[in-house]
């Protein structure tokens, strides 16, 4: 795998944050070692990897040199996806039950349809809204989106599979696409009732501890059975799995639904996280996927939409402390790149591939 191509490590990312930030030459210079090995649509091609990733970023700019280059690519994502999407209707159609993968934000469904409404492609968008529908549905008395397989890769298969409450892999990743897309016009048959059920599903396993709301990162057959997480307690408020990004998604879905109700128990879940010590010492980095560059990005896109105050200087305040390690990586995800793109004092729609905006 070519890693240049990858968004979260590569140097696609490095293009993302040169273009942000008005620097042509140098974005130009990393595209050019992003695609100096061709530009891949094979099958591990995803918003975070290969076209779409390219496609992405590319979407960034207007300049008439990459013309060819975002209709290229613009063109390769909608193919992608529409393969991918007849795969994931077989899937369902037989009964079987999905792999995160079909249907996540990194390396899923959900991904593509976030390069898709970037690329203003609403066709194909409502294709994998439709997918993202039926994927809500129940499946063998269960939730369509339960994964037959464990939550990590390195470990044994999970006997029963595992639901993912993870932004990164799990079902809130569908939640923000669908809410985002309904506030903007972007609507399938069986939109709204799909938020509905994926919300009243965050609400059943919504858990409270020392006037904090947090959610477990994911669950099983065993847990389910038993109406209760394993999980004793909230982990480190990232934006990839922990209550900031399953804040997010609910905050936009109760945009999406025009229920203050919703958005401010999910602003205050939010502001319950940042303000706990005991959970804000567990950020050991400065990422944005698991770190306090991530926490920073999900705060303000969730104070921008807040009714009630959020205590955003607490979180800039913790992210600009944050530990810098020597060795720290290049990269969007874990590294430099991303914690640059948060630096940046404009605020741009680099995020959607967060599913923050």
């Amino acid at each position: 795998m070519n890693i240049g191509q990858s968004l979260a490590n590569g140097a696609t990312g490095r293009a993302l944050l040169h273009l942000e930030a008005g620097n042509y030459p140098a974005a130009l210079h990393a595209l050019r070692e992003a695609t100096a090995d061709g530009v891949s649509i094979a099958e591990g091609a995803s918003l975070f990897h290969g076209a779409p990733a390219i496609a992405f970023v590319l979407a960034t700019t207007d300049h008439p040199q990459l013309a060819n280059a975002r209709a290229i690519t613009a063109q390769a994502t909608a193919t992608i996806a529409r393969h991918r999407l007849k795969a994931a209707h077989r899937r369902i159609d037989r009964g079987e039950q999905p792999h995160y993968a079909e249907y996540d934000l990194i390396r899923g469904l959900t991904g593509f349809g976030v390069v898709l409404r970037r690329l203003g492609n609403h066709d194909t968008l409502r294709l994998i809204l439709h997918y993202l529908v039926r994927l809500t549905e129940p499946l063998h008395e269960l939730p369509g989106w339960w994964c037959h397989h464990g939550p990590h890769n390195d470990q044994p298969p999970l006997d029963g599979g595992h639901a993912n409450l993870g932004m990164a892999h799990g079902i809130p990743g569908p939640l923000a696409l669908l809410s985002l897309t309904l506030r903007e016009g972007i609507t399938v048959a069986g939109q709204t009732a799909a938020i509905g059920r994926i919300c009243s599903w965050l609400d059943t396993w919504q858990q409270h501890l020392n006037g904090t709301t947090w959610w477990p990162q994911t669950l099983t057959r065993t847990e389910l059975h038993h109406g209760k997480p394993a999980q004793q307690g909230p982990l480190r408020p990232s934006w990839c799995y922990g209550t900031p990004g399953i804040a997010r998604a609910q905050q936009l879905a109760a945009l999406a639904l025009d229920d203050p109700e919703r958005g401010r128990r999910s602003e205050t879940a939010f502001a319950s996280c940042v303000t706990d010590p005991a959970q804000t010492e567990q950020l050991v980095d400065r990422s944005l996927c698991h770190g306090t560059a991530g926490l920073a990005a999900t705060a303000r896109r969730i104070t921008a939409d807040a009714r009630a105050p959020i205590p955003l200087p607490v979180v800039e305040q913790l992210h600009q402390n944050a530990p810098r390690a020597t060795d720290e990586p290049h990269g969007l995800l874990e590294g430099t790149t991303g914690v640059e793109l948060v630096g940046l004092s404009t605020t741009t729609a680099w995020d959607t591939c967060l599913l923050l905006a």
